[in-house]
């Protein structure tokens, strides 16, 4: 079951979802309080998450960081889906990219479309049939211009789907730390929002559009409480590919549906 809401940044194949090892808790363990200790985030919220159980953590999407900032303040592990080439390197520097991401909860994926959306969202099923936390940005990519697009409704199948109970998260200021087209960490200020959790059971079976687009708007609004960004009121679109796609996009701006 997908449609075209569903197909965000996709796999086609996805690896097994595991729980996190030894090398999670050790990176965990280690990272957390550096982290905690050089940005010093504030942070609300904690308490929302829920100790056992399904959850999933559906955020704003700012920055490559956040993939970082959400394991790393979030009071249990999260497991979040992250590029199959971030584990399959090999040499000294794949062997470090395999373990660091290992260490922060990443499942490696392979990016793609059509069923790839659906193999992604079976990826999220099973970390969260497992019992677990799983992270995952309803925008689809992240946010170029700091506005809160429209949500797909992936995370809604996900959470009628397992039962899971969602917690919004609204974060803000993880742009400044890594800022679009840059690849060094500068330290600022960041704050990480954890709301209310969200049964969304009342909106009815996953099996339902309605149900799913209006258990994605609720999410939505919740993330827009929390991290207060302007609305863009459209879906988020990668950029087009080519010059001459990159030129016509602007002669001729595309309406995002």
């Amino acid at each position: 079951m997908t449609n075209d809401d569903d197909a965000v940044d996709a796999p086609d194949e996805v690896s097994e979802a595991k729980r996190p090892g030894l090398v999670y808790f050790l990176g965990y363990g280690i990272m957390a309080p550096i982290a905690r200790f050089v940005f010093r985030p504030t942070i609300t919220g904690r308490e929302n998450i829920p100790k056992t159980g399904r959850v999933i953590l559906a955020s704003n999407h700012l920055s490559f960081i956040d993939s970082l900032v959400i394991p790393l303040t979030a009071p249990r592990r999260v497991q979040f889906l992250a590029k199959s080439t971030y584990f399959t390197g090999t040499g000294l520097k794949g062997w470090i990219s395999r373990t660091f991401f290992t260490s922060i909860g990443a499942v490696g994926v392979e990016r793609g479309a059509g069923q790839a959306a659906q193999d992604a969202l079976d990826a999220g099923r099973r970390i969260l049939e497992s019992d677990s936390a799983f992270a995952i940005y309803p925008e689809g990519t992240r946010s170029l211009d700091g506005r809160l697009y429209k949500g797909r409704t992936g995370v809604a199948w996900l959470a009628l789907t397992t039962g899971a109970v969602v917690v919004p998260v609204g974060l803000i200021g993880t742009q400044e730390i890594q800022p679009v087209g840059t690849k060094g960490i500068r330290i600022r200020k960041v704050t990480v929002k954890f709301g209310t959790p969200i049964d969304v059971s009342v909106h009815g079976s996953a099996e339902s559009g309605k149900a799913r687009r209006l258990t994605t708007d609720e999410i939505m609004a919740a993330i827009h409480e929390l991290s207060g960004q302007e609305l863009a009121g459209v879906y988020n679109e990668a950029p087009p590919a080519g010059t001459l796609h990159k030129i016509a996009d602007k002669v001729f701006p595309r309406e995002r549906r």
